[in-house]
């Protein structure tokens, strides 16, 4: 037995935090299936396809990333006022 109390930190699994997860595993998904991107056609600037798609995915990764980050950030905040205004 412990000397400290119990605390309810909440669901683990929230919509925010799938949301999440589907911002960091898209990326992987979309790299990892090669064969969506593996063709020359169409051209942008006369850079073939499966080039540009990838250098795409680095901007989207990117934007998915940060918007990850943010959610996070929004998440602990949220959970750290739950936990301080219950203790209150």
């Amino acid at each position: 037995m412990s000397n400290t109390p119990e605390v309810d930190r909440g669901p683990l699994v929230t919509p925010v935090r799938v949301v999440i997860a589907l911002c960091l595993v898209a990326p992987f998904v979309a790299m990892l299936w090669v064969g969506s991107f593996s063709k020359t056609d169409p051209t942008l600037i006369g850079i073939p396809f499966f080039y540009w798609y990838q250098m795409l995915w680095v901007l989207i990764s990117t934007a998915l990333t940060m918007t990850a980050y943010q959610l996070w950030q929004r998440d602990q905040r949220a959970r750290a006022s739950q936990q301080g205004g219950a203790s209150k």
